[in-house]
């Protein structure tokens, strides 16, 4: 079977959120603030490999979710990133973003057209981590008990449509 448009529902991970935590140790009764920044989410990425040939997969498979951020740790420890997601597809395809429809129909806007091996688009970037509460230390409040919260990552509806060759002989 072969198929050459696909629809897909992606949605990039969102940003960890930031800490809130301070130094305790035995002999610092009054430590200060130690609350880690949150990790970054997962990115959505379209990459087109040669030895596809269909999008097919793509028939049972339409919603890819890249991982989100962890949240910030004590002691200054960043957040994990979000894993990122790989998409491969065929060369000689061409990214659509799903914009509205309208009278005429559905409307759309080109985004990538990967027509080569290797070439690759990041579709949907991932949030950004949150920061801690240490970012938010000053002079005048040295001991901050808020911290930022992670951004949202991007969610999009794409088409990918491969163009057909011609092969005559």
């Amino acid at each position: 079977m072969f198929i050459d448009q696909a629809e897909l529902e992606i949605k990039a991970g969102d940003g960890g959120d930031g800490a809130v935590t301070f130094r305790r140790e035995k002999y610092v009764p009054k430590g200060g603030p130690s609350g880690g920044n949150g990790g970054k989410g997962g990115d959505v990425i379209i990459q087109a490999f040669g030895n596809l040939n269909t999008l097919l997969d793509f028939k049972y498979k339409r919603k890819y979710l890249a991982g989100d951020g962890a949240i910030g740790g004590s002691s200054l420890k960043d957040g994990k990133n979000g894993k990122d997601v790989l998409i491969k597809v065929p060369v000689g395809t061409i990214i659509k973003d799903f914009v509205g429809v309208h009278a005429f129909g559905k409307s759309h806007k080109i985004l990538a057209d990967l027509d080569g091996e290797g070439k690759s688009i990041i579709i949907a970037k991932g949030g950004k981590g949150g920061k801690g509460n240490s970012n938010f230390a000053t002079s005048t409040n040295q001991a901050p008990r808020y911290a930022e919260n992670g951004k949202k990552g991007e969610s999009k509806k794409i088409i990918l449509e491969l163009k057909l060759i011609a092969d005559v002989g």
